[in-house]
């Protein structure tokens, strides 16, 4: 079998394959191809999934069928390297206590008696670091404590990660990680150099991505001589033009600084557009991931959800609009980004030749703009990853949403609301009032609120917090707080159809009782809602049914098969990391 080697990987497609094929195999995972599009010649993407825990899952592209499941594979591995695929669920009892939680060379930082002290222990992160994330002193080291495990006694559990300008070993908290930096900056690669290179490439991207969206900058258009130079890419356009697209390719290196380009969809079935980025050193390869990338996952017609373009500045540089394009690239763009005039001048870079050039012109880029570059290696599982933060260009949300969105916040209320059903009026009514004066969004889904895997079809998949503190109300008697909390459901309408209906009856029973009770209404009410929804909606109002009688699954998560797939599939990656520890 012949062997396809692309610019910027150190080994061919097919032997890539292999290897991460067979040590997926070897640790226990059972990676499935779920799905393929090929929309046009030199596009392909395709879906990937664990065939035991399908949230366990990532999309690969590329300008062949081979590229794209090289690509799906290798997002695969970074992500279970890096843990990505739990940041955002509550670990459970056994990781929260075990040894390590984490990864073997964690550390934790011990609170105060209080467990939520005002000052940050000087070993974690660095003066200038604490100034950066914390320059108003106003967020209380209690918050560091990471939502995966919420263990408060322990501390605040951090990572070590290098400093590249002077080789120190700085201990970023696994909190600030997941709260701000997400999936940005990890890779998985054949070499250091090569899996550096791309973690760092893809920092470069949504760093410029986001300044070109938020600054509304007009980007020079790529002569049409320059993209025929790569005959491959050529065709992908072109068909996408006869498909009948409008199709603009921008020089996104904003004079020649960065290595970094754009491909823009421009749909006039509904009159969208869609702005798709790629970067890395060499112009052709990052020429080819913006157009790959602007049909991962999308067929030719998937392409009509895109928003028109604007004319408000603020709308579009706000941080909504900027972390909706980080991710799918479904915000809106301002109309300046499609005009003629360019900000910048056309350049026709090329940087380097080799990975270890890559790697070394993008380190030696993003320290001349001042920023330090600070690495976390993982081999664990028998391929090279990484994750890289820096500070100051890597962030994909704000970092005020440490004092104002942090995810700690489910630490406080996880363990009330695994226990919902045996809450006291009195807990039920802290709850409502913490609640209240959070802040939190009431479309917030209360699974992700606390780090729970919701089972398919379950009280847990679609229950937001509005509806839960309009439960809450129902269970002290505060009829003020369930009429508000009902006439939200009624307008947000996201939320089951016969519990929505239970509460369009308790707000009909409310209203009668205001004009002399509703028993003379039993039969409309009935024909109006049925009589299960009309018995229920009783019960509730009465306080002889709470939370819809539900079972609640406590701290060992009881009935949540979901969950536990989770769990079965983060204890073969922990299981690695022992052994790589004990070594």
């Amino acid at each position: 079998m012949s062997e396809h080697f692309i610019p910027g990987k150190d080994a061919s497609l097919e032997s890539s394959i292999r290897r991460m094929q067979d040590q997926l195999t070897r640790i226990g995972f059972h990676v499935e191809e779920r799905s393929w599009l090929n929309p046009v010649d030199g596009i392909w993407s395709v879906h990937v999934r664990d065939r035991d825990c399908p949230l366990l899952f990532t999309n690969g592209k590329g300008a062949s069928r081979e590229a794209a499941l090289a690509s799906a594979l290798g997002e695969f591995f970074e992500r279970l390297s890096c843990n990505y695929f739990w940041s955002h669920y509550y670990l459970g009892e056994e990781f929260a206590t075990h040894d390590f939680t984490h990864h073997p060379d964690e550390r934790w930082f011990p609170l105060d008696e209080e467990g939520a002290g005002d000052q940050w222990p000087n070993e974690l992160l660095t003066p200038d670091l604490h100034d950066f994330y914390n320059p108003e002193d106003s967020i209380a080291a209690g918050s560091l404590v990471e939502h995966n495990s919420g263990n408060v006694e322990r501390g605040i559990c951090a990572l070590p990660y290098t400093r590249l300008s002077d080789g120190e070993k700085i201990w970023f908290p696994v909190n600030i990680i997941g709260n701000l930096y997400v999936s940005n900056g990890m890779s998985a690669g054949n070499s250091e150099a090569e899996a550096r290179a791309q973690a760092l490439s893809e920092i470069i991207e949504r760093h410029v991505k986001f300044r070109v969206i938020s600054e509304a900058l007009c980007l020079p258009d790529v002569p049409e001589e320059i993209i025929a130079r790569t005959p491959r890419i050529a065709a992908g356009i072109r068909a996408l033009r006869d498909a009948g697209y409008g199709i603009l390719v921008k020089d996104a290196s904003l004079g020649g600084r960065y290595p970094v380009m754009n491909v823009t969809l421009l749909n006039p079935k509904n009159h969208g557009c869609y702005a798709s980025f790629g970067a890395h050193p060499r112009f052709e390869i990052a020429l080819e991931r913006a157009l790959t990338e602007l049909l991962q996952g999308r067929a030719l017609d998937a392409l009509d959800g895109f928003p028109e373009p604007v004319f408000d500045r603020e709308e579009v540089a706000s941080a909504p609009n900027l972390e909706i394009h980080f991710v799918d690239s479904s915000g809106v763009l301002h109309w300046n980004f499609l005009g003629t005039a360019p900000d910048f001048e056309f350049c026709d870079w090329n940087f380097t030749s080799t990975t270890a050039e890559d790697y070394q012109w993008l380190v030696d880029l993003i320290h001349d703009e001042g920023h330090n570059i600070y690495v976390a290696d993982y081999a664990h599982l028998g391929m090279y990853a990484c994750r890289i933060i820096v500070p100051g260009m890597s962030e994909i949300y704000p970092v005020d949403d440490l004092e104002f969105e942090n995810n700690s916040f489910g630490n406080d209320v996880r363990e009330a609301l695994l226990y919902l059903h045996d809450l006291d009026d009195d807990e039920c009514r802290d709850l409502l009032e913490t609640f209240n004066e959070s802040g939190i969004d009431d479309q917030r889904p209360v699974a992700a609120l606390i780090g729970l895997a919701p089972d398919a079809g379950s009280f847990w998949e679609d229950l937001r917090l509005g509806e839960l503190k309009t439960l809450f109300a129902l269970a002290i008697g505060d009829e003020e707080a369930t009429r508000e909390g009902c006439d939200w459901i009624r307008h947000f309408g996201q939320i089951n159809a016969d519990r929505r209906r239970v509460y369009r009856c308790i707000e009909s029973l409310m209203g009668l009782s205001e004009v002399g009770g509703h028993e003379t209404f039993t039969d409309a009410l009935e024909s109006l809602y049925g009589r299960t929804a009309l018995d229920r909606a009783k019960a509730l109002l009465s306080g002889k049914e709470r939370f819809f009688g539900i079972t609640a699954p406590g701290r060992d998560l009881d009935g949540c098969a979901t969950h536990h797939q989770l769990l079965a599939a983060y204890a073969k990656v922990h299981r690695q990391h022992a052994r790589g520890a004990s070594k």
